[in-house]
């Protein structure tokens, strides 16, 4: 009898590969993008924190290949406190890092259960918020590591699906802001330190 998956194992000469196509990965990815607001930072930072429905469904690319983001939970302005983070596949459990109003809130993932630990593990993030002349810059930043291989093959994929759903949620939070448009011109940009960043 030909030998074939069977109770839920793959036969042994493809065992091996399986395990090399899913592999665990140390190497960890970030993906930052960056939107602007014609807001003020203090502004963008309100939005920010109290921004917990997702109101739009997300583009047909993101509801076919990722989790679909519906809505955030919990206090974000205290270090040490949780946020559940709910999409239609299940939940996300995001813990605070550091919190320095109005520019900076960084997060690791304490809990995933999404259904794409698979293939993707997610670490943390954080958004920057920063002035750029009249407007002001939000970067949305994730860390992950990508198990699947050849990872020259599907970090791109990940890294364009990645700014993708950041522009879902940063669009979101902009449409949900009063007389909040985005701009792509350049301008010189501050950062925390005060330094600037052209872009």
């Amino acid at each position: 009898m030909a030998s074939g998956y069977k109770d839920g194992k793959f036969p042994s000469r493809w065992s091996g590969f399986v395990r090399w196509l899913a592999s665990e990965n140390p190497v960890t990815n970030v993906v930052s993008t960056p939107v602007r607001f014609q807001a003020t930072a203090q502004a963008v930072w309100e939005q920010m924190l109290s921004y917990e429905e997702v109101p739009d469904r997300p583009a047909l690319l993101l509801r076919a290949l990722l989790p679909n983001p519906v809505r955030t939970e919990g206090d974000k302005t205290s270090v040490g406190t949780n946020v559940l983070c709910t999409y239609r596949s299940g939940e996300l459990v995001k813990r605070i890092l550091v919190v320095e109003p109005p520019h900076l809130l960084r997060f690791e993932v304490m809990d995933q259960h999404i259904g794409i630990e698979d293939c993707v593990t997610l670490g943390g993030g954080s958004y920057q918020i920063r002035a750029c002349g009249e407007q002001t810059e939000i970067v949305l930043t994730t860390n992950y590591r990508g198990h699947l291989r050849p990872r020259s093959l599907w970090r791109p994929l990940e890294r364009f699906l990645g700014h993708q759903f950041h522009h879902h949620i940063l669009d979101g939070m902009r449409a949900a802001m009063p007389c909040a448009g985005a701009s792509t011109s350049k301008t010189t940009c501050t950062t925390t330190s005060g330094s600037p960043s052209p872009h």
